[in-house]
């Protein structure tokens, strides 16, 4: 229970912080910030700051801003007073059912959330001089969610702005059927710390309890956006998202696929960091990358400002590590225009590794197999939600191994050759390898890093899969397509491939005393494939 308090404590604390900082409003500012209570759905009291601009004449574009889980409705205040005082824009950030004040209880970005959003857009038409015909909605996180889903119910809303939001909820927190521990128990931790549950969201949480997932992933169709994507075409919504490589709530590899299906005006911003910390900050109303490309969104899609956002390339990555640069491409598929293409071969010893190592070889070997302990972990791991992808963004510390440290016994590595020349990795690594388990349940880790000359792993992508009623002792061919990432491997280092079957960020199946064999046939032959981009000196 500490463990949990401590890591709630630790995510939490930015958002918190961001709402907290928020500037109270002065004079003379160019913003009026005024507290309403708007009714909501059912007849629900949901508080909001209403910034209304000042010197601006005539009806004036909306945004509304859901707040984010386990926030209030000051986190956007200092965002929304630069985007009045400076833009024009009437604001309305409100507290979202069931957390803090508001009324009601948290529906997990449900109908009722969706019905809200719209109840306070019509406030604001009747309330505000605002325009009916320029309307838009941004949110961090949990804002971002109940922004794109009430964009796809309501053809009023022209523009929305995402910032770590989600597409498919079921694949953020149970990708490849596996749980995503830590950031189901923060979620739940906080919603009864700084809310009010509501019925499916406790129902959800007794099955948990009891290791039944099924609740929830027959309520997350409902709730992601994904399965409304031909309503967001057919309202013709222009789509903002910005999102980080090593967000651990809601990952980036859901969003891309949702980013490809998109047939209307969109943009997507890819930079290191992890939940919410790209944008945190922006929201408080200091300078920030994000939310100066989501002003720009809206002044071109609600006020019509000839700005180039309908010009420009809209997919902008920048690396997760070195500190470079932004990177346009027409679209997600143009991020990767090459790869580095290996075989995965038997682990063995030799005469300079006494540990079982295979090769990432230039052919496939098939006709090998290798066993492995399962239920135990090696000191490979994806790391802490928030801390690791915030060192990551910050101070430009990856999640780290020592190669030589993990222990062979209960896990498979794999090296490939030294890179003659800095080479970018940018796209989703994919692993194709034959999986023998004496379990019927299975989970299995992998990990992509880049090693230096003296065996130390900066972590670059990973990816959790679990085999689900698989028929122990049979050979199972598994595809993994691991997270995507643009990341730069400097000139001397190697990729290596590890894959074991435990990891602290969540929640694993499998026994101690278990075995589970990786291997390569004729039909399946064992592989990893690495996309690769233009190197940075290459682009402009």
């Amino acid at each position: 229970m500490r463990r949990l308090r401590t890591l709630c404590t630790a995510v939490l604390a930015p958002l918190l912080m961001v709402a907290l900082l928020a500037p109270p409003a002065h004079a003379g500012t160019g913003a009026r910030v005024t507290h309403e209570t708007i009714t909501g759905h059912g007849g629900i009291d949901i508080p909001a700051k209403v910034i209304t601009p000042t010197g601006y004449e005539g009806p004036r574009p909306l945004l509304v801003m859901p707040s984010a889980w386990a926030t209030n409705d000051l986190l956007y205040v200092g965002a929304a007073k630069r985007l009045a005082h400076e833009s024009g824009y009437q604001v309305v950030s409100y507290t979202s059912r069931g957390f803090w004040d508001s009324g009601g209880a948290i529906e997990v970005a449900g109908p009722e959330d969706v019905a809200d959003a719209r109840a306070v857009i019509d406030w604001a038409l009747e309330n505000t001089d605002a325009d009916p015909d320029r309307i838009g909605m941004a949110g961090i996180s949990y804002g971002a969610g109940i922004s794109m889903l009430t964009a796809a119910e309501d053809d009023r809303v022209k523009a929305v702005g995402a910032m770590s939001g989600w597409a498919d909820l079921a694949e953020s927190i149970y990708a490849n059927e596996t749980i995503s521990y830590q950031a189901v128990e923060l979620l739940i931790a906080a919603g009864h710390l700084t809310g009010t549950p509501g019925e499916e969201l406790l129902e959800m949480e007794r099955e948990y309890r009891k290791g039944n997932v099924q609740p929830a992933l027959d309520l997350a169709p409902e709730r992601s956006v994904s399965t409304k994507v031909d309503a967001l075409n057919a309202n013709g919504t222009a789509v903002m998202i910005g999102h980080a490589w090593n967000d651990g709530i809601f990952p980036p590899g859901q969003l891309t696929d949702f980013y490809g299906e998109l047939t209307g005006p969109k943009r997507m911003m890819l930079s290191a960091g992890d939940h919410a910390t790209p944008e945190a900050f922006g929201a408080v109303g200091l300078p920030n990358e994000t939310w100066s490309e989501l002003n720009r969104w809206f002044d071109h899609h609600l006020k019509g400002a000839d700005n180039g956002v309908d010009t420009e390339d809209p997919v902008r990555v920048k690396p997760n590590n070195g500190g470079g640069g932004w990177a346009s491409f027409p679209d997600w598929d143009a991020v990767s225009d090459g790869s580095l293409d290996y075989g995965l071969s038997e682990p063995t010893r030799t005469w300079d590794n006494w540990q079982r190592t295979g090769g990432l070889t230039g052919e496939p070997e098939p006709g090998w197999d290798y066993g492995v302990g399962a239920g135990r972990g090696t000191v490979a791991e994806s790391g802490t939600l928030l801390l690791s992808g915030a060192l990551q963004q910050f101070a430009d510390i990856p999640t780290g191994v020592s190669l030589p440290l993990v222990n062979r016994s209960y896990a498979g590595v794999w090296t490939g050759p030294r890179l003659p020349e800095e080479t970018r990795v940018s796209g989703s690594p994919e692993v194709d390898v034959v999986v023998t388990p004496e379990a019927a349940d299975q989970s299995l880790y992998f990990y992509l890093y880049a090693v230096d000359r003296y065996g130390n792993g900066a972590l670059v992508t990973h990816e959790p899969y679990t085999l689900r009623d698989a028929e122990p002792g049979a050979p199972t061919e598994v595809e993994v397509r691991m997270e995507p990432v643009v990341w730069d491997v400097p000139a001397g280092h190697r990729l290596a491939l590890v894959v074991d079957t435990e990891d602290a960020r969540y929640t694993d199946t499998g026994s101690r005393g278990d075995r589970v064999e990786f291997g390569s046939t004729e039909q399946a032959p064992a592989a990893l494939s690495v996309p690769t981009g233009p190197a940075p000196g290459d682009l402009a």
